[in-house]
């Protein structure tokens, strides 16, 4: 059996260890990119047959809710039995429709659990309507990043009149 010594194995391991890297750093995302993909992904649970949204509320760095677009609970979904808002200019008779929107799961999500939201960021594949905006003034929301524009200016009014800081970020790839 071929043995090394010691002072031999050592010096190898730090050449492996300490040797500076020749390669180029791979590209991390931003966080704000890094939270987007999340929210992209969870939108695919989604079960609206219009806009498939998803949200994901963070404070810290991290993930406190989650939510996407559909049915309540127990009920079935758009994807089941279609859209009431067929033919429904977007935007527009949000009470025609079934799903509970992905930021309003969000904020519910966090209440179930009993996960404080206040001063947390939201990150949403598309713009919040006005209904959420609402919503987001009274939890406390601190900033709303989005990447999708939403037919619905006044929910972009009443988030800066709140003093949310709202941006808009370019959708992610893939």
């Amino acid at each position: 059996m071929n043995r090394i010594g010691f002072k031999t194995a050592v010096t190898f391991i730090n050449m492996k260890v300490n040797r500076p890297s020749r390669m180029t750093p791979m590209p991390r995302p931003t966080l704000d990119q890094y939270f987007m993909e999340i929210a992209t992904v969870v939108a695919k649970r989604s079960t609206c047959l219009r806009n498939q949204v998803g949200a994901v509320l963070v404070r810290d760095k991290r993930i406190l809710s989650t939510g996407y677009n559909g049915a309540p609970a127990g009920l079935d979904h758009c994807d089941v039995v279609g859209c009431a808002r067929e033919g429904v200019e977007s935007g527009t008779r949000h009470e025609l429709c079934r799903a509970v929107h992905a930021e309003q799961n969000a904020i519910i999500q966090a209440a179930l659990h009993g996960i404080g939201i206040e001063r947390a960021t939201l990150y949403c594949t598309h713009q919040p309507c006005i209904l959420c905006a609402k919503m987001m003034i009274n939890a406390r929301i601190s900033r709303v990043v989005y990447a999708e524009s939403y037919p619905d200016g006044t929910a972009l009014q009443f988030l800066k009149q709140a003093g949310i800081v709202v941006e808009r970020m370019s959708p992610p790839l893939g």
